[in-house]
């Protein structure tokens, strides 16, 4: 796939578009599934400004989504995370979350278990290489699921009563990570309604009712019920990477 993401934020007077490559690769590859570029525009008359490097932009940014999304779903007393996919987006996660939150454990599981050895080995923390997903899930409070799955790899009667998980994978109408069981019983959010109904196979074939978008939460409007089954299903919104973008111009921009 080449997907084209164009945005505009007001808000943050910035016009981006990123341009981003998807190869499902049947074999482990040393070329990522994803790979992006981003495009950071002049709003008041076009003119490029700045080519970025949106794999990193969107590595970091959707982890940072799935941060604000534990941060207000999460069980009162997190003790337990787990990481299913020991991929870029697995580093992401990893990282920004054991920068935010305290962990006493954290476990990753993954369909190669060279990769999540490597990963194991390679991050600042300690972490626990399970040799199945239903080790890595049982007994914890934040699930992180980030694979190449196209059938569900997570069951409900694994998951913790209040659990929180971040559903990241899985981003086409016919692929799942979840299955009915948990989508159904769990209270659902989205980053965005329009696109879950047409691109999270987990939402479209569970059937599963959305809850609210984050951004409800965010505002108020809608609560976020930290002490019931959560799962933020995140598919991405190319604003995300623009207000990214305009983040790093400024910040280079002012020599930092």
């Amino acid at each position: 796939y080449l997907g084209v993401m164009p945005a505009y934020s007001a808000a943050d007077d910035a016009l981006t578009t990123k341009l981003v490559t998807f190869y499902e690769h049947l074999k482990d590859s040393s070329v990522p599934s994803h790979q992006a570029t981003v495009l950071l525009f002049d709003p008041s008359n076009g003119t490029l400004k700045a080519v970025l490097d949106g794999s990193v932009i969107t590595a970091k940014r959707t982890a940072a989504v799935s941060a604000i999304a534990t941060k207000l779903l999460m069980p009162a007393f997190a003790e337990v995370l787990c990481i299913l996919g020991a991929g870029v987006q697995a580093y992401s996660h990893y990282d920004i979350f054991t920068e935010l939150f305290t962990f006493k454990e954290v476990r990753i599981w993954n369909r190669t278990k060279e990769k999540a050895v490597k990963f194991a080995g390679s991050v600042s923390g300690p972490v626990r290489v399970c040799s199945s997903a239903q080790e890595a899930v049982t007994g914890a409070d934040v699930i992180v699921t980030v694979t190449m799955a196209t059938a569900p790899i997570l069951f409900g009667d694994w998951v913790k009563p209040g659990a929180h998980i971040n559903a990241v994978g899985a981003s086409r109408p016919d692929w799942r990570e979840l299955d009915d069981e948990l989508m159904k019983n769990s209270v659902l959010f989205v980053d965005s309604r329009d696109a879950a109904l047409t691109e999270s196979g987990d939402v479209i074939l569970s059937g599963a009712e959305i809850f609210a978008e984050l951004g409800e939460v965010l505002k108020g409007t809608k609560p976020a019920l930290p002490e019931k089954t959560t799962v933020f299903k995140s598919l991405g919104m190319a604003v995300e990477d623009t207000v990214a973008a305009k983040f790093v111009y400024d910040a280079w921009s002012a020599g930092n």
